[in-house]
């Protein structure tokens, strides 16, 4: 299953939002963004893209001085049908379409043969219109392939697909035109916006035809959720139910024997399981071997990349493949070992709407709990990860393929202990403004992950060095003296990560006569990398949902042995908000000369709306306050 489901291929990225286009006041402007397809009974398209350019600058005519197109050959052929200049002097010239080139299109990671179609445009000058049409066969996603017409969908009859109406260059003109044959309804929402619509019936055929007019750039926000969950965006699909998906999504593995046994795997999984004395224990050590040995590398390894799982044998003798091949792989070695197993396609990074049109990108398993309910496993996600499903996918969509059928399914929010970050410090401010002591911080889920990648992906001498870059974060004057880790921090599922620093900071207090000013050091830029929130909440206002790594729980305590006779300036503080969002409870007391500050912060959601922001923001900034300068007096 492609690690891209979704391939979304435009000339010019499109992107939304106001009344009216100015065309004057950018480089170029689209005119016409038309797509035309014409739609088969067995769910195959032929699709006519046509765009009209203003170009209004030299910058506009740099620009647009190479069209490109980018489509899938394992499902799609693409090819210029027409290109034109209309120069701003009333002539037409026609560019020679035969100099058109078909290149293999860059890529990372996954290497399946993605080509793209360019042109070069000469001559052009502010004031001139391009126009170009170009025709694709095929569907728009590549999900299945072994097909004897490549162009015909997986879901062989069934048609979908999924159109933003947001854009990145100002769009006079945007439609997005359906015909099809008058046996297939077509189920068809617009989410987030209005357009146009309209329905006609021609012969044996009915036209479909969505319109939106003058369309301003969408304007991003920092750390917003995915374009496609606040974006206009037209869903269409013939499929009624998810449930059919699931079905077809299910039968289609079975039949190609993704998942048949081999002796070689059995004799694998027989070892990894020895001695495990519960089901939990056989599915988490089946998930973390594969998720730690099978690598993630996507090269072409058959007719077709999609839907369809590569074989237990491919995937076991070549320890590689993308999402499906892993899932597939651990999917083979649960059901070796008695459980029952299943692919479930998912949406990394956005929301699946109820209109089955496959937003999806991913693929994961389920795998069936003695008391029937179906548990989520993501094995790609978790290498040296302490979890089973990565709560970075909490709050996300999936469908299983399961021989009863699904509905779609949401995974739940993670519970915020599952996730703490935790650092406890006991030093001592020297008249001189030094700092010494010791600090203990322990991690899990997540936050364990980020702060133990640095065992399991570094190598073993630059440990320490590492290791040393966060207090020197802190002050580039700081001498780490010791620091432990205890058992073998690469060993990641006996328990969570525990490191304990002993350093010495010379100069780490400002120093004035009588007065002494330092931060809190467990504030002050330490292990900032598992610290996301704190970016995110620097935004004043939020139009949009937002996105956190996972929910999480940071405690975050230090004592302070202050020098005889200073004093803390001003009260001690104490703050305690609630919220359905966000806590925080802090408090910064003296007692005689210990400084005691002790922090709780819950932030409880990966995926937040836009109404959260207000609490999200307001624990977050006590949380930073926290972090300001103490000033002491003698």
């Amino acid at each position: 299953m492609k690690h891209l489901f979704l391939l979304l291929f435009t000339l010019v990225s499109v992107s939304v939002g106001a009344k009216e286009v100015n065309i004057n006041q950018e480089d170029f402007v689209i005119k016409l963004d038309s797509t035309s397809v014409m739609v088969k009974d067995n769910g195959s398209g032929t699709f006519s893209i046509c765009k009209t350019i203003k170009i209004n600058t030299l910058a506009g005519c740099v620009k647009n001085s190479v069209l490109v197109y980018n489509y899938d050959p394992l499902t799609a052929f693409a090819e210029f049908k027409k290109v034109l200049i209309h120069h701003k002097d009333g002539k037409t010239e026609q560019v020679a379409i035969d100099k058109a080139c078909d290149y293999v299109a860059p890529a990372r990671a996954i290497y399946w043969g993605a080509r793209q179609i360019m042109i070069g445009i000469n001559g052009l000058v502010p004031g001139d219109e391009l126009e170009y049409t170009i025709e694709k066969k095929g569907f728009t996603y590549a999900l299945l392939g072994g097909q004897e017409d490549r162009f015909v969908p997986p879901m062989r009859g069934q048609f979908y697909d999924i159109i933003p109406f947001w854009v990145e260059i100002p769009t006079t003109k945007k439609v997005y035109q359906i015909i099809m044959p008058k046996s297939k309804p077509l189920q068809f929402t617009f989410y987030q916006g209005t357009c146009t619509t309209s329905v006609r019936f021609k012969g044996d055929k009915t036209i479909y035809k969505f319109t939106k007019a003058d369309i301003a750039p969408f304007k991003k926000e920092p750390n917003m959720v995915n374009l496609f969950d606040v974006a206009p965006k037209l869903m269409t699909s013939t499929t009624p139910r998810w449930e059919e998906k699931s079905l077809w999504f299910n039968k289609v593995n079975e039949d190609y024997g993704s998942f048949d046994s081999t002796p070689e795997a059995e004799q694998k999984v027989n070892e990894i399981i020895k001695g495990k004395k519960d089901d939990m224990e056989k599915i988490a050590a089946l998930t973390h071997w594969v998720a730690d040995n099978i690598r993630y590398s996507g090269l072409t390894m058959g007719k077709g990349e999609g839907f369809t799982l590569h074989n237990l044998k491919m995937n076991f003798t070549d320890r590689c493949g993308v999402c499906k091949d892993i899932a597939g792989t651990l999917i083979g070695f649960l059901r070796i070992a008695g459980f029952e197993a299943y692919p479930a396609m998912t949406m990394a990074g956005s929301r699946v709407e109820s209109i089955p049109a496959d937003h999806f990108n991913h693929c994961v398993c389920v795998v069936k709990l003695k008391n029937g309910t179906y548990m989520p496993i993501d094995p790609t996600w978790v290498p040296f990860v302490r979890e089973l499903w990565s709560s970075a996918e909490q709050q996300q969509n999936y469908l299983p393929g399961i021989p009863e059928g699904s509905d779609l399914c949401k995974t739940p929010v993670s519970v915020l202990k599952n996730h703490f970050l935790r650092i406890k410090a006991t030093n001592k401010l020297h008249t001189n403004g030094t700092l010494t002591g010791k600090f203990v911080v322990t991690a899990e889920g997540q936050t364990d992950s980020s702060l133990r990648r640095i065992f399991t992906t570094g190598w073993q001498s630059d440990w320490k060095n590492h290791l040393e870059k966060e207090l020197l974060n802190v002050s580039p004057k700081a001498q780490l003296t010791s620091v432990s880790y205890g058992r073998n921090p690469k060993d990641y599922q006996k328990a969570p990560l525990k490191m304990v620093y002993s350093y010495k900071i010379p100069n780490y207090a400002i120093v004035a006569k009588n007065t002494l000013l330092l931060k809190p050091l467990v504030m002050n830029n330490l292990f900032n990398s598992v610290k996301s929130y704190l970016a995110i909440a620097n935004l004043k206002q939020r139009k949009y949902g937002f996105r956190d790594r996972c929910s999480r729980l940071i405690q975050l305590n230090e004592t302070i042995t202050i020098p005889k006779g200073y004093k803390l300036v001003g009260n001690n503080l104490e703050d305690n908000i609630i919220s359905e969002v966000a806590d925080f409870k802090g408090s910064l007391q003296q007692k005689n000369n210990l400084l005691i500050l002790k922090q709780s912060l819950s932030l409880k959601k990966r995926i937040y709306e836009a109404t959260d922001w207000k609490d999200f923001q307001m624990a977050v900034n006590k949380h930073k306050d926290y972090g300001q300068f103490i000033i002491l007096n003698k």
